[in-house]
């Protein structure tokens, strides 16, 4: 590159979005000096797309729900065909959306791709998640609502019943992920939560194939374990639970032998890397190449709210998986970052960072 290239490439770092025509004020060139520039630039790869994304900068892409997050606390225990008294919150939720602010506290550079409706609920889902992540690419549907999930917590903080309206995400089809193919292309990493259609699950994990980029899919409940694809091959993470993963194969998970023969069977359909959770066993993680391992959970003497510990636990898979760390780190990571939110009222713990995540993990057994 000449010294304008380089010049050029410096100004659209700091501005993504700024004009040809800003570029050609500040360099003193006229514009279809710039234009010629530009194009020369995407020529070499060292632009991609209208936004001028930089080839260098990687971003993991979350794909899946962005909810709206109501629950109902009891403040004794539950009684059904009459009123209960509760204390009420509500917080920016979703699988993909509160994987993905956990991993922007982290550090990472992270881009949602959802639907949503044109809504109070998606204005205040946008305001919480924004310092976090890139909601660019989140597509808005007016006449629809956007995702939300109601839950009732009994007086320990464990769900009784939870209540999900998420239409709007049949609205991630293939051809909408086709419009950000270029962000799609250079991402570091891929996850998708099985509130995507069947159909976009399966485009993600061919792309993802094609352009040899990695993919964790995330089961969201049992009843979308349908949601998978029946070709696996090639997929580089599943994290998921014992009562997913029991619906998936159609089997009972009784006995420690029975836990592990289920994660041999997700690696027997291709799948590189498996994790898979059982409350307080803790989880049991394994590949082809290191084995596999069990690692006990972390005792909690109080939980506050189970809501968003599952999503902390995936991403703090993600992130040390990420930064090269073996197996057993990773599921220690989970569970540590699982554990801290357990004892938040937060869906995504406020104190996270990568130094603190870091000093969590040192100070656990």
């Amino acid at each position: 590159m000449n010294e304008k290239e380089q010049l050029i490439l410096d100004l659209i770092r700091k501005n993504p979005y700024v004009s040809q025509l800003e570029l050609a004020e500040i360099l003193g060139l006229s514009r279809p000096s710039v234009a010629n520039m530009i194009s020369g630039l995407t020529k070499k790869g060292k632009i991609i797309g209208r936004a001028y994304i930089l080839s260098e900068s990687q971003h993991v892409i979350c794909i899946g729900g962005a909810n709206m997050d109501r629950k109902f606390h009891m403040k004794e225990k539950a009684q059904l065909g009459t009123s209960n008294p509760i204390y009420a919150t509500h917080n920016a939720g979703g699988v993909a959306r509160n994987i993905a602010e956990n991993l922007g506290r982290i550090g990472m550079e992270v881009d949602l791709i959802s639907t949503s409706g044109a809504d109070k609920d998606w204005s205040f889902i946008e305001e919480a998640s924004s310092l976090y992540m890139n909601l660019e690419t989140v597509t808005q549907y007016p006449e629809k609502s956007t995702g939300s999930y109601t839950a009732v917590l009994d007086s320990n903080g464990e769900l009784i019943i939870a209540l999900a309206d998420m239409e709007v995400y049949e609205a991630i089809t293939p051809e909408l992920l086709l419009k950000n193919d270029v962000y799609l292309s250079q991402a570091k990493c891929i996850v998708a939560d099985l509130n995507c259609p069947k159909e976009t699950i399966q485009f993600l994990c061919d792309f993802a194939k094609s352009h040899e980029i990695p993919i964790v899919l995330i089961p969201v409940s049992s009843p979308k374990m349908n949601r998978l694809p029946e070709d696996l091959e090639g997929v580089s993470w599943l994290i998921t639970n014992c009562d997913e993963t029991e619906t998936y194969f159609h089997t009972e998970i009784k006995t420690e032998a029975d836990w592990k023969k289920a994660l041999e069977n997700w690696l027997s359909l291709g799948i590189s890397n498996v994790i898979i959770t059982n409350g307080k066993e803790g989880s049991m993680i394994g590949n082809k190449e290191e084995g596999i391992f069990h690692v006990p959970s972390i005792e909690i003497k109080e939980i506050i709210d189970v809501t968003g510990a599952g999503d902390a636990f995936s991403s703090a898979v993600i992130y040390t998986w990420l930064e090269g760390k073996s197996l057993p780190e990773i599921a220690k990571a989970g569970n540590v970052n699982a554990a801290k939110t357990l004892q938040t009222p937060y869906t995504v713990r406020q104190d996270l960072s990568a130094e603190k995540l870091l000093k969590d993990m040192e100070e656990s057994p």
